[in-house]
């Protein structure tokens, strides 16, 4: 599978990551499987060729890298990571706890604490890939799972504990996100691509269904005691793509409940939120099962003249007596499954010109000028027909806090008169900002408010602001005064190295 495969065109991303989820290793520190290991990392090796561009890629083991947390397990446990880490194909590896990686109290006499030696979340750990914007949610669901009920042995008290062990993961989920994200995302919360890992599966697996456990069907024993509850919370926190192990099968489901936002059905998708629950084999093929691992690759994908954000999933299955891992999805083009991501993912060109920005030490004048042609090529800094003051708003906003961090590294090695224009371009910024507001009726104390928010998503700042003009306010006037002081912003952009005719006519294939 080459990377004119996965998308047509391909280019330099401005947001894309690659996850490539193994799982179920079950290492028992005796060697046995580091030729199996060797077979696998030699098949990733191959297909991570394609994605050497590509800024984010991470490692992710779903759980249960050891089969029991014996000291001479672990040490292989991390003697395996090491080789991972070693061939250079990855820019981090995240790991979670399986069930065979934690043992019961009474069960852990002569073994270790896989959290403590393999560095894993005992309950949840939020992972923030700032050039993707992407959010990786580790989540430990041991306490969640039937698996134990497999004894036979357990009453309604333990039964009922562990379903409020499942309603806790939805409570530690969205403790670990919150609605207003983390300080240090560089976009908002909304525009961030989500995904959970964890070992339990939260949904039934129809591959896993012919397995048995003492001679009975056991697949009801193996999944979350309250699933439902956990897929609702996941869903509701723009959760975009499960990432799980433990049943040694392979598995893409999704789960959709009605979007609350929408105002019509119309549309099928757009009706539902989905999320996308992908299962991953053992990739070491324990117990005679088939091995496997997944290759999840996000990114903006070209469709004619249309480009959106899509998963591109490879799963790799090697059947227990062959030595060579090959497409699951044989069926499909070049073995890969496309699935719409459900949400446009575009960012805003202040976000971006945000993040690039931040990953500066200093700026150049050059690279001022780029960033500056980027920022102000956009029609709320145009004459533009019939205008849309909060839109204008918006960007005036979004604009003002990025050009802050680039006046602050500029200023550290520009010239005098090149410091003065970047501070007359703050200036300015704030008047646009000002006079939209006023336009709006938006009073001092509100405006303030969303100055101090650096993460302004345009829709809901939509939703917030006044639905029109004041009624006592002279339009025609204040587009006059906004022309004007679009036209003082382009002779300071001047003296930074462009002349883009702010406030004139706005050039072809502005956006």
């Amino acid at each position: 599978m080459r990377g004119a495969a996965f998308a047509n065109k391909r280019r330099k991303m401005d947001r894309s990551f690659v996850i490539v989820q193994i799982s179920d290793l079950h290492l028992d520190g005796s060697g046995r499987l580091l030729a199996t290991i060797e077979t696998l990392n030699a098949a990733i090796r191959e297909r991570m060729a394609d994605f050497a561009d590509v800024p984010d890629r991470i490692l992710l083991i779903t759980g249960d890298i050891v089969d029991d947390p014996t000291p001479p397990a672990l040490d292989e446990a991390l003697a395996v990571i090491a080789s991972f880490r070693q061939t250079g194909l990855f820019t981090d590896i995240q790991a979670i706890a399986g069930n065979h990686d934690v043992k019961r109290p009474s069960q852990r006499a002569g073994r270790h604490d896989v959290y403590d030696y393999l560095h894993l979340p005992r309950t949840s750990k939020s992972v923030y890939y700032r050039q993707a914007g992407l959010d990786l949610v580790l989540l430990d669901s041991n306490r969640a799972s039937l698996t134990t009920l497999a004894s036979g042995n357990v009453d309604q008290s333990a039964y009922n504990a562990m379903v409020s062990d499942s309603a806790r993961l939805s409570v530690e989920l969205a403790g670990s996100l919150g609605s207003g994200g983390r300080a240090d995302y560089a976009e908002p919360v909304e525009n961030l691509v989500r995904v959970l890992a964890l070992h339990h599966h939260p949904l039934p697996q129809a591959t896993g269904e012919g397995k048995r456990f003492l001679g009975v069907p056991d697949e009801p024993l193996m999944y979350l005691a309250a699933p439902a509850t956990f897929l609702e919370a996941a869903t509701s926190l723009n959760v975009d793509l499960v990432l799980h192990g433990h049943r040694h099968v392979e598995g893409l489901t999704r789960y959709s409940i009605p979007d609350p936002r929408v105002t019509s059905s119309e549309s099928d998708e757009a009706f539902w939120r989905t999320i996308y629950v992908l299962s991953c084999p053992s990739s070491t093929g324990q117990a005679g099962d088939d091995a496997g691992f997944n290759v999840i690759h996000f990114g903006p994908m070209s469709h004619g003249d249309r480009t959106e954000y899509r998963f591109a999933i490879a799963r790799y299955s090697r059947p227990r007596k062959d030595a060579v891992f090959r497409p699951l999805d044989s069926n499909l083009p070049h073995g890969v499954v496309r699935l719409p991501a459900g949400r446009d993912f575009s960012r805003d060109p202040a976000v971006q010109s945000g993040i690039e920005i931040d990953a500066c030490t200093t700026l150049k004048p050059d690279q001022v000028a780029a960033f500056a042609r980027r920022l102000l090529l956009r029609r709320a800094f145009y004459a533009d027909g019939e205008v849309d003051w909060a839109n204008l708003l918006h960007v005036y906003l979004v604009t003002s806090h990025v050009w802050a961090d680039l006046e602050s590294k500029f200023s550290r090695s520009a010239r005098k008169h090149e410091v003065e224009a970047a501070a007359a371009v703050t200036s300015l910024l704030r008047r646009l900002i000002e006079q939209s507001a006023n336009v709006l009726g938006i009073d001092d104390v509100q405006l303030d408010e969303l100055r101090t928010r650096r993460l302004v998503n345009r829709d809901d700042l939509r939703r917030e602001l006044p639905r029109g003009v004041r009624p006592d306010i002279d339009v025609e006037i204040e587009t006059r005064q906004r022309l004007q002081l679009l036209r003082d912003l382009n002779e300071q952009a001047k003296a930074l190295g462009l002349d883009p005719g702010l406030g004139g006519k706005m050039p072809p294939q502005t956006p």
